[in-house]
């Protein structure tokens, strides 16, 4: 068997359909997409799939685990694989689905693969530091995918599928959000860059973010960071954090400023065609693995990038 009988997918992100389809398509047979509501089936029809299944849409309330028993009657009967994206909501709609389906589950996979009718998945371990290949012996598993892993499909207007509707069944505890605080999001997806700047525990203050944004603007850069600033500092926003629970570069050129380079963070930026490091420090891990380093301040050095490139 050199693919699954059935892929389903199924996204809380709707922009995470097009790179989890590249996947879906490698593995499945048939392929059949499950959206929220008819606009978002507008939109998968173009992504090759053989049929769209369109759940009820339920209340802004509501959470996706609620869809977990109207995904369990689509699915229960049925062997194959369903993916998903390795957000918070579809790891805990997942896990609830791995029990009532007993359903093998891996979570943020880096590689999927079929070998002799079974299925792999690998996934990083001990922060980072090793892979794991775990075989999933169930009729039917689920995969959630780390963003960047997997290259999105191209779109294509002309593709034509079936549409089918799956009525919303109420599962017996529902959870309901009892409020909503809004917080600052970044438009950034440092996943599809292909220049990013980041900058790591070698700035000294927020206010020198300006420095670093100055020399990505001229770059045509964005600006990514380490750990410590997004979630230690609270200097820049998560979705710009770089690391082993964070982003997956795949840009054509990583410029690191005063990142020391440990394996946490580089696992999120090892898929750079091109490493520059610029650190104080000449015995830091990140020269290692680095294309091109620069043992100097990083407040003497980027001044003088900015000025000479913006000549």
């Amino acid at each position: 068997m050199s693919k699954l009988a059935n892929v389903w997918v199924f996204s809380d992100n709707v922009e995470r359909y097009a790179e989890l389809m590249t996947g879906a398509r490698q593995w499945g047979e048939q392929v059949h997409i499950i959206v929220q509501g008819s606009e978002q089936a507008s939109r998968a029809k173009r992504l090759g799939a053989d049929e769209i299944i369109v759940l009820e849409q339920i209340s802004p309330l509501q959470r996706i685990e609620n869809y977990a028993e109207t995904l369990v009657a689509l699915i229960k009967e049925h062997s194959g694989l369903l993916l998903m994206p390795a957000t918070k909501r579809a790891k805990a709609l997942g896990a609830r689905l791995s029990i009532q389906l007993n359903a093998a589950m891996v979570n943020d996979a880096t590689s999927v693969s079929l070998d002799a009718g079974a299925l792999f998945a690998e996934h990083r371990m001990y922060g980072g530091l090793a892979f794991g290949k775990e075989k999933l012996n169930s009729a039917l598993a689920i995969i959630t995918i780390a963003a960047g892993v997997l290259e999105p499909v191209e779109e294509n207007r002309e593709n034509s599928c079936p549409v089918t509707s799956a009525t919303y069944i109420t599962p017996h505890h529902e959870v309901i959000c009892q409020e909503r605080r809004t917080k600052p999001l970044s438009s950034v997806d440092l996943s599809k860059a292909k220049r990013v700047v980041g900058v790591g525990r070698g700035l000294v203050a927020q206010d020198d973010l300006q420095m670093v944004h100055n020399l990505a603007a001229v770059l045509g850069a964005e600006v990514g960071c380490s750990r410590p600033i997004a979630e230690g500092e609270n200097w820049m926003e998560r979705e710009r954090y770089i690391g082993v629970s964070g982003v997956l570069l795949k840009s054509d050129l990583y410029l690191t400023l005063g990142i020391s380079g440990q394996i946490q963070h580089m696992v999120g930026g090892n898929g750079a065609k091109i490493i520059v490091a610029i650190n104080k420090d000449k015995k830091a891990p990140i020269f290692n693995y680095a294309d091109y380093g620069l043992v100097g301040d990083i407040y003497k050095v980027v001044p003088a990038l900015i000025e000479q490139l913006s000549r």
